[in-house]
């Protein structure tokens, strides 16, 4: 579903008569921010092979695995040695239970441990130890899976706790100011600037990207994803539909009832998006930084917005007769 270009810049120059209008670049967001778009590369399909479980040979690989038993420890000697490799990395994990799974080839142990918050890890005792994040892990199994159903994934989470990503994402998405109810979700990638892309699909409404930034979160609405040759495997056009239609309740566009929308671009006058309707003209609707509506163009009138309509066809405008010549007396 994923083009290797997956935010590829608008072909043309998208202008209205009080300014142009540009796609949503890289914008600099404060946490909890849900209308800024994050203008990000995903390289390698989603996610950096070798980086999260991409390369089969930097994936947690162990005894185990092979059918070779693990040294024996006693449940309290497992927690204590993963809670002492946990505190070794920068994975924030305070560790809640934890599992040995074996050895790597290099005979260092590898555990599996859940977290009182957040995701759980593979941890590795290298020097130094490593963590890798079992939602990542998981994300990469999924891209993987969809490419060869039959493909080594390598080692994976088996405790319950982090097998549930969903509810790991959930809290990401709460985190960056997502208001919807979150029923899908996993992790898609990494960005240009190397920080981690979560997907979130929402219950009957348009869903999410997630770049996890230094600073905070920074999200992308899927129907902004659609306009730069991406797409979101959690969301169906029905559900943007139904977006769309919220948005437009109480205001000039409301009689529209769209069938189809698609996201055009924006300037500092606000976006754009265009509807079909189920009745009558098309239209495109320029929006506020709260998505209220602020102005509405039908398409007849609209095409000098982003290259006018796209979704409903528009009549030519009928040729003007050319005048009868004069008689003469």
């Amino acid at each position: 579903m994923f083009n290797r270009n997956l935010f590829v810049a608008l072909g043309s120059a998208l202008l209205l008569a009080a300014g142009g209008v540009a796609p949503a670049m890289a914008q600099t967001t404060t946490p909890g921010a849900t209308t800024n778009g994050a203008e990000t590369t995903v390289r390698g399909e989603r996610v950096l092979p070798g980086r999260i479980g991409g390369d089969r040979s930097e994936r947690p690989q162990t005894r185990n695995q092979r059918g070779r038993p693990a040294p024996t420890q006693t449940p309290e000697q497992v927690k204590a040695a993963a809670t002492v490799l946990a505190a070794s990395t920068n994975s924030g994990c305070a560790v809640a239970d934890a599992s040995l799974r074996g050895e790597n080839a290099e005979k260092q142990s590898v555990y599996e441990v859940t977290c009182t918050t957040g995701p759980g890890f593979i941890l590795i005792g290298s020097a130094p130890p490593s963590a890798v994040d079992c939602v990542i892990l998981s994300g990469q199994a999924d891209i993987t899976r969809s490419r060869d159903a039959a493909a080594d994934v390598g080692l994976q989470c088996a405790m319950e706790p982090n097998k549930d990503v969903l509810r790991v994402v959930a809290a990401y998405a709460v985190e960056a100011g997502v208001h919807c109810t979150v029923d899908q979700g996993s992790s898609v990638g990494k960005s240009a600037a190397d920080n981690v892309i979560y997907e979130v699909g929402c219950a009957g409404a348009d869903g999410y990207w997630l770049e996890k930034t230094p600073t905070g979160w920074v999200t992308t609405e899927c129907l902004k994803l659609v306009s730069r040759n991406a797409a979101c495997k959690y969301t169906v056009p029905a559900e943007q539909v139904a977006t769309v239609t919220k948005w437009f309740e109480g205001s000039q566009a409301a009689a529209c009832a769209p069938t189809e929308v698609r996201y055009i671009g924006s300037n500092p006058n606000g976006a754009f998006y265009e509807a079909k309707c189920a009745q009558g003209d098309g239209l495109i609707a320029r929006f506020d930084t709260a998505m209220a509506v602020q102005q509405v163009y039908p398409c007849a009138e609209a095409q000098r917005i982003g290259g006018g309509c796209k979704l409903t066809v528009v009549p030519d405008a009928a040729p003007v007769a050319a005048p009868a010549p004069a008689t003469q007396q």
